[in-house]
């Protein structure tokens, strides 16, 4: 028992580490429907981009590594875990759903891909959710989410498994975007 449980926690330890590999083996289709989960959209640019990382996971990983060193000899820590995210801010040129300040900061957890070192300053269409609100359904056969770890921040609006909703403001995207957001909504 106490082996399986060992094991159990090193499967719980890996399968939080994400990094660039991701954490998704097959991509889902971006579905531009899914900006019905979203709570705010804008247009903006993008400042103060930086990786937020997870301290405790660290931490985790560097006791079991400890505990057991055979296991890891040639084995160095991870360069992401999926608990990390990214923090900015977007300063709002265009509001195109909901209410937003002329500054906003976002958070996105990219936990698909691995949040890229740096972004572009834009500008960018986003669409941002209360991260308390409904998720874009799960549409990979791996599909993977993780709590929020600022639950009164937006954050960027993505289904697991699938593209964020954070496009160059000139792409084709964009532009499906703000025509399907000028459309009456049905009720």
């Amino acid at each position: 028992m106490r082996r399986l449980c060992f094991i159990f926690g090193i499967a719980l330890l890996l399968s939080s580490i994400g990094g660039r590999a991701g954490a998704c083996t097959m991509l889902a289709r971006l579905d531009l429907d899914d900006v019905q989960y979203a709570d705010v959209v804008v247009v903006g640019r993008v400042s103060g981009y930086h990786i937020v990382l997870d301290p405790i996971a660290r931490e985790r990983f560097k006791s079991l590594v400890a505990k057991h060193p055979g296991l890891w000899k040639s084995t160095k820590e991870p360069s992401g875990f999926l608990t990390d995210y990214a923090r900015f801010k977007i300063m709002v040129d265009e509001v195109l759903r909901g209410n937003a300040p002329h500054e906003l900061s976002v958070t996105w957890d990219n936990s698909t891909f691995g949040e890229p070192e740096s972004i572009p300053s834009g500008p960018f269409l986003v669409a941002l959710r209360d991260p308390s609100a409904p998720i874009p359904p799960l549409r990979g056969p791996s599909a993977t989410g993780v709590p929020n770890l600022e639950p009164g921040t937006l954050t960027v609006l993505q289904a697991p498994c699938s593209r964020a909703f954070l496009f160059e403001v000139d792409s084709q995207e964009a532009q499906l975007l703000r025509q399907q957001l000028a459309r009456p909504q049905q009720q």
